[in-house]
């Protein structure tokens, strides 16, 4: 067990042995990671940001979308997990997993990703076909993530933050609304951020277990400051790219008070902040995204910025 004094800003859960969280869902809803859907929401963003997500086709159009991403992201976790299996027995909180923790057997799993992905596929079918061209690019991109990339160093993360900034493509695509370059340009910056916080997460965990590198991996523990530097550096741009969109003509056109999204700037940078601060302290989960969903000062980021927006309108 690896010396608390040495890793104050570690949580003690990532030092210690965790035990199993009661299980409140079957192992195979489990497997499937329901709290992983709401990165779909993603799909919605182009047509709420073109003001076209209240006509009734163009809404159809992107829940049929944001179904058809969750079940096809939820087929891809669990090929992930079954590459995974032996590396996931060996950390402490990832050994939990259905698959790994051996309450979710191997069949099972790849039936279950079968089904979903055909799923995924019949619902894309009846969307336009530049959806359908996306849809085929990120079960692509994810195979090859699940099969190889994530062990590559530096381009794991970029296949990451690529996977989060396909969803907003997709949700573009769906609703045939113009994908601006300023959002897309947002996107990449934030989702890297997302994906090196990660990351970096993980690296705590493997500094508090005294390891040397991140299992299956290509990072190393002594990477760290570089993983920090790189996220908040990719954080820092993203807020940038948010000054820049909101200064531009596209914004005067759509929104009657542009001047009022500016509220949205310190909001941006208070939450990936506060992130990476409480990441470092080790109060956050090895996933961000999770923590986001059950922590407090993100949803009210998200509600006061959501009024940014609506103010603004």
């Amino acid at each position: 067990m690896a010396d608390r004094t040495r890793f104050p800003h570690v949580s003690p859960s990532l030092i210690g042995p965790i035990a199993p969280t009661p299980p409140t869902l079957p192992p195979l809803l489990r497997a499937l990671r329901p709290h992983q859907w709401s990165k779909n929401l993603l799909v919605l963003l182009p047509a709420l940001a073109a003001h076209r997500l209240s006509e009734v086709d163009v809404f159809v159009a992107v829940v049929a979308a944001t179904a058809s991403m969750s079940a096809l992201a939820s087929a891809t976790y669990l090929m992930n997990d079954l590459t995974d299996i032996e590396v996931d027995r060996l950390h402490p909180t990832k050994r939990h997993r259905p698959l790994a923790a051996g309450t979710l057997s191997k069949g099972t799993a790849m039936v279950a990703a079968l089904v979903l992905v055909l799923g995924s596929l019949a619902l894309a079918w009846t969307l336009p076909r530049l959806f359908l061209a996306v849809w085929g690019a990120y079960l692509v991109t994810t195979t090859a993530y699940s099969m190889g990339l994530k062990r590559l160093l530096a381009l794991d993360v970029l296949v990451l933050s690529a996977l989060y900034t396909v969803r907003v493509v997709a949700g573009a695509a769906a609703a045939e609304v113009p994908l601006s370059r300023w959002f897309l340009a947002f996107s990449v910056f934030l989702f890297l951020s997302l994906a090196l916080l990660k990351r970096a997460i993980e690296s705590w965990g493997a500094q508090a277990r005294a390891l040397e590198a991140l299992d299956g991996r290509g990072w190393r523990v002594d990477d760290l400051p570089i993983l920090v530097s790189l996220g908040l550096g990719s954080g820092v741009a993203a807020a940038l790219v948010y000054c820049l969109y909101i200064t531009g003509d596209d914004v005067i056109r759509l929104y009657s008070r542009p001047d009022v999204l500016w509220l949205g700037l310190p909001v941006i940078l208070y939450w990936l902040a506060r992130a990476w601060v409480l990441a470092h302290r080790g109060e956050t989960s090895d996933d961000p995204v999770a923590f986001a969903l059950r922590d407090r000062a993100s949803w009210i980021c998200l509600a006061v910025f959501g009024a940014a927006v609506w103010l603004a309108t």
